[in-house]
Formats: C-alpha cells, structure tokens, sequence
C-alpha cells in the first residue's frame, strides 16, 4: 500500500507531521504539493484555508481519484466544519482535529464508526465518531521533504511546532477551538533534533509556530520564559540566529526575558495581532487586550532594540467609521516597522462565522458599498478601509515610502481579492447555516 500525503501548493508543517508518523508507522509515503498520486492507493488530503473548499481543481482531482479505486481523506484546519468538507469535496472521510490517530487508524481499519475522529457519509446520512483527542506532542521526526529549502513561507522555509494550544480567544482565530487552551509542549531536545533535521535537508530559516511562541512551557497559568529563552538559543546555535525567526507573540506574553532572547537569537523581530485601535472592537474580537497594552508592548520591544511589526484585521462586522478611525489613530502614534493588513474573513467554526452569518450586509463592511473617497473605485466598505490603511501605514514606517501608480495598482488588487475571499467564505458558511 502507498501512501500520499498531498499540501496543496505548499508544505504544510501538519502534512510534513503525518507524513512522517505514516513513514515511521511502516508505510510507503509520498509526500507532495502537487494534485498528483499513484491511482487506486491512499491520499490523506492537509488542507488549511477555507478557498480549498471551492477549489475546482481539488474537487475535480478527489472525484478522479475516487473513481480510480483509490481513498480520499481531508485532514487540517478545514476539519473544524466536517459537514462543510463532505458537502463540498466529498471525500472518503473527514479527520476531525488533530490528525495523528485518526491517520494510522483509518490506514489499519478503513472508514469504521470504530475509529475515532472521524467524519463520514453512512449509508443512512452522516456519521461522526466524535472529535480526536489531543495527541502527544512527542512524536518520531517529520518527512522533511527534499526541496524544503526553495520553499518561503512569510521569510522562513519552514514555521515548526514547538507547543500546542492557545491561552487567547480570538473569535476570528481556529487555533485555541482546534487545539485547545491548554499548553502541551514539547520536549526541547526532540525540538532541537527536528531543527538539525531541517538544516541537514536544506532549510535556510526556521520559524517558531503554535500560535504564541514565547508560551513554551507554560504552565499553572505563568510563561515560563527562560525555558523559551533556552528554546531560541538551542535554535540559533544549529541555525545561527539570523536564521530563526519567533514573530507571533500577544502583546500580554512578553516579558524582559523573553524580549531578549528575541533580540539575541532570532533575526530580531516581533510580531504582534493588534488587528484595531478600538477597545470595542478588539472585545469583539475577544482578543483580551486593550489598545493601550498593545502599545506599551510596542515600546517595551523597541526599548530592547526590536523591530515591531502588526496585523490588521478591517472590516469587521459592525465595525463603524469612527472605530475604523482609531486604528489609523493607533499607526500614527506608533509607526510600526511593518504592517500587514486583511479583512475579517469569517473561518468556519469561528465566532466570528456566527457573527457573520447574524450580521446584516448593510452592516458588514465586507458587503456594504463604499460611497467615500474611493467611490469611483467601485469597493465595499471593508475593501476601501482595507487599501486606505494600507497607504496610511506607509506613511508612518520608517523611511521614505512612496505610494507609486504601481503600488497604488498592486493594494488595489489585493484588497479586490481579500474581498473577493471573504465574501466566497461567507456565501460558504450560508449553504450550511
């Protein structure tokens, strides 16, 4: 039997993990970014972005292989609405969460109401086994694939695991409903082995994931921030610090150790999901911070000599024009390093999904026409604030920025296909409301 563990366009971290405990388990694996399999064998399907779910492309390759006599699981973020996935690929099964177990037992049993984690369609309608339980984050080394260093994701080839689960709310965010709020870290030295494994495979840069790098080893509640700080420096001394990155932290996870370690073993960036300058809009958001502590942490990185960068979420729905006016408010005062921007995309099993769904569209900027300034631009309400903060950011980074015909082009489109997905996820989630 093979076995072809698929990433559509790019290697996940989830696909290299299962490929890797499928590898160990005795299996022949493959695993590729490409729609492409041996017919009539075993294809487990990570995906990570709702856009998969309207994918032409993959629906067509899983109604092929189907037919060819081979077996089609989805595993991934996309996992978190398995109804969803069903109705719109029509897959073998759905592994539901975190996909570890639900992976070799489906290898070993096939589609069974005995193997737990998973979704199916029964000869009676659908059929759940129940979500997986949490896995141990202890695990054999992941399938490294061959050409991992030409891969760039956000400057590093690769973004590793070193915990699970987020101690946040965020309503727009998967990864506390799909992991937990409880922290599981994982043993530093299996971390460090995984990282010699990368660089021995090529990798360039190796960046810190599970959500908020510096809650390594959390525990009762408190960081434990020199067992971070001893995570980044095992990492720079395979690496080397220019080449480890740890840039997603909350603004309430930082402390003085944990901005040095930063600045000494990393390329000395952090970066922070500010997403509003509004106090209600961040509640909303559920992200448990204010405005205020979003610049003192600001600060206190750059007192450590960092650079700061921020991501923005526009668009939210009921967010007004005043509220949307403080967050320009917020990058004047501070003039971040970098600036990322979206619109709020609601992702299926989310509360913002349900915010969504419950909003009017003459209230969600993502569907209300803009009728200020870039009237003529023909943009929704989310889309025009969207292109406005961008150009408004540019104005505060350091150094000159200069918004050219074809930057002004390039934030055009952009916003036009942030919008464009946004409105495709939720015409999404009605279907299934």
């Amino acid at each position: 039997m093979k076995v072809f563990v698929i990433s559509p366009g790019m290697y996940t971290y989830g696909a290299m993990v299962i490929a890797g405990i499928v590898r160990d388990a005795g299996y022949e694996v493959t695993l590729t970014r490409a729609l492409e399999a041996t017919p009539g064998e075993i294809v487990f399907l990570s995906l990570y972005s709702t856009q998969n779910l309207m994918d032409e492309a993959l629906k067509s390759f899983i109604d092929e292989y189907r037919k060819s006599g081979g077996r089609v699981y989805i595993g991934g973020p996309v996992s978190a609405v398995p109804v969803m996935v069903l109705g719109e690929l029509a897959p073998d099964a759905v592994i539901c969460g975190e996909g570890e177990m639900g992976a070799l037992a489906l290898l070993r049993e096939g589609v069974s109401e005995a193997v737990p984690g998973i979704t199916f369609m029964g000869p009676e309608g659908i059929v759940s086994t129940g979500p997986s339980p949490p896995c141990q984050v202890s695990r054999p080394l992941p399938l490294i694939p061959a050409d991992i260093a030409v891969q760039d994701v956000r400057g590093a080839s690769a973004y590793i695991e070193t915990q699970r689960g987020c101690i946040g709310a965020c309503t727009f965010c998967q990864v506390p409903r799909f992991f937990g709020r409880d922290i599981r870290s994982r043993p530093l030295d299996e971390i460090l082995t995984e990282v010699q494994a990368f660089k021995d495979a090529g990798a360039r840069r190796l960046s810190v994931s599970g959500g908020t790098g510096s809650l390594y080893g959390y525990a009762d509640g408190k960081l434990n921030d020199e067992a971070f700080a001893e995570l980044l420096e095992g990492m720079a001394a395979i690496m080397g610090p220019k080449n480890v990155s740890s840039p997603d932290i909350r603004v309430d996870c930082i402390s003085d150790t944990v901005l040095d370690a930063i600045r000494d073993y990393t390329i000395g960036w952090v970066f922070f999901g500010l997403e509003s300058g509004s106090d209600r809009v961040l509640r909303l958001m559920g992200k448990g911070a204010t405005a205020a502590q979003a610049g003192e942490a600001i600060e206190a990185c750059r007192a450590h000599g960092l650079h700061v960068a921020g991501s923005f979420i526009v668009g939210y729905p009921t967010e007004t024009a005043a509220e949307y006016e403080e967050t320009k408010d917020f990058i004047a005062t501070y003039a971040l390093d970098d600036v990322f921007i979206s619109a709020a995309e609601p992702i299926p099993g989310t509360p913002l999904a349900d915010l969504a769904l419950r909003t009017p569209d003459a209230d969600n900027p993502a569907f209300a026409p803009h009728t200020g300034e870039y009237k003529s631009l023909h943009l929704t309400e989310a889309e025009a604030r969207s292109f406005d903060l961008r150009m408004h950011a540019d104005l505060f980074k350091p150094g000159l920025h200069v918004v050219t015909d074809q930057i002004f082009n390039a934030y055009l489109a952009e916003v036009k296909t942030d919008g464009e997905t946004v409105r495709r996820a939720t015409y999404l989630l009605r279907r299934y409301a």
